[in-house]
């Protein structure tokens, strides 16, 4: 296990998986405290709004969330003297008073959905030289679009339903044109916003009225929707990946039960101890499927993780026909509700010594990325610095030809 560092762990966010974010990130930080690393909470406001303190910390301090966000102390990220980056306090202190500081060796995203999921975060993380414990920028801008995860997959020869995807613009101009092409692939059908998770948004429509009912609703929480065939009769089944670019490992499979037909968001998150997040969902684990089709999904698991870039830990959802055995990529969640850390604890991995192992694989994939060449030494400013801006302005554009 590594030495002990500065873990900061970063959650919430405008995201309807807000609370969800909030669930698994205290789950990660008790998981920090059984490990020598410290934790440091960044809870991300509704609205965007970067705070920390002590509170955030605590679950039950989120009952009174307006006393919780007013005692909170804002912050951002900074560069201090020594070329380390702090999470700095931005508040007016006063004249002579420093802002408070931390020293930050690492992050880890805790986010559901949002700007958190979808690559943005990392890249500010890039910006200020953080190794971070999660799929970089592309792996999870991609992962977070149900049709490019899809589109990368077809590219790889990787299973994946047929589907009609297209704008909330697109349907207001033509809205009979796609539902003749939605129902070419035959009822009944599920219909998804691109970039949520957790089910959701997500309806099944059996007709036309159901189809129409379901694709307005889609487009309540995002503007961009997929429609794709349902799977009859369908076993929803499920692998976690753990590790970086150049290794990676694939856990148990696990089968979620649900209510209904639809693995739906109280399924997932309220039908047991909701403290838990996603641990507390019912499940089968190992899911009771054959040994052949176990190993093709943890096989097309660590695949499909290698073909988008991923690292860290994921979870990869699929779509079983039971009666074939034929299997289906659904989606991808590079920061899955809980981080799946029990589809890991029966092959031994406890809690801690995965969050252990995703603090270590931040620092590798790190270390890969900065040891390369990243800037190039040339005179160029140098002589158009002798040149002066007429000489810049004098340059003439060539015509082709």
């Amino acid at each position: 296990m590594s030495r002990s560092h500065t873990v900061l762990v970063a959650f919430g966010g405008p995201s309807p998986e807000h609370e969800v974010s909030v669930l698994t990130a205290m789950q990660i930080m008790a998981a920090l405290g059984d490990t020598p690393h410290k934790a440091l909470p960044l809870y991300v406001t509704k609205n965007g709004r970067w705070l920390t303190g002590p509170a955030f910390s605590d679950l039950s301090a989120y009952q009174d969330m307006k006393k919780l966000e007013a005692g909170g102390l804002p912050v951002a990220f900074a560069f201090g003297a020594d070329g380390r980056t702090l999470l700095r306090g931005t508040a007016d202190t006063g004249l002579f008073s420093k802002p408070q500081a931390w020293a930050i060796d690492v992050v880890i995203p805790a986010f559901h959905g949002g700007s958190g999921e979808n690559g943005a975060f990392q890249g500010v993380c890039e910006v200020f030289n953080l190794p971070c414990a999660s799929s970089g920028v592309t792996a999870s801008a991609v992962g977070m679009d149900k049709r490019l995860a899809k589109a990368v997959c077809r590219a790889y020869g990787h299973p994946v339903l047929p589907d009609v995807d297209f704008r909330e613009s697109e349907w207001a101009a033509d809205q009979q044109a796609h539902l003749s092409r939605i129902e070419a692939l035959g009822y009944p059908v599920f219909v998804k916003p691109i970039h949520l998770g957790s089910s959701i948004g997500v309806r099944k429509a059996t007709d036309r009225p159901a189809l129409v009912h379901a694709v307005e609703d889609a487009f309540r929480y995002d503007a961009h929707v997929l429609v794709e065939p349902a799977v009859s009769p369908l076993r929803e089944i499920n692998c976690s990946v753990l590790g970086g670019p150049d290794r990676c490992e694939a856990s148990v499979c696990e089968q979620p039960v649900g209510s209904g037909e639809l693995l739906s968001f109280q399924d997932k998150y309220l039908a047991g101890d909701a403290t838990k997040g996603m641990a507390s969902a019912d499940r089968l684990i190992p899911a009771p499927i054959p040994d052949q089709v176990r190993d093709r999904i943890r096989t097309l698991s660590t695949a499909i993780y290698r073909s988008l870039g991923c690292s860290g830990v994921v979870r990869l959802d699929f779509l079983m026909n039971d009666a074939t055995g034929d299997v289906y990529f659904n989606e991808i969640n590079t920061q899955p509700g809980s981080f799946s850390f029990y589809l890991w604890e029966p092959a031994g991995v406890r809690f801690p010594e995965l969050v252990a192992r995703l603090v270590d694989t931040a620092f590798e994939t790190h270390r890969s990325q900065t040891g390369r060449v990243r800037s190039y030494e040339t005179n160029l400013l140098s002589k158009k610095a002798a040149q002066g801006l007429k000489g810049l302005k004098g340059m003439k554009t060539r015509k082709p030809g």
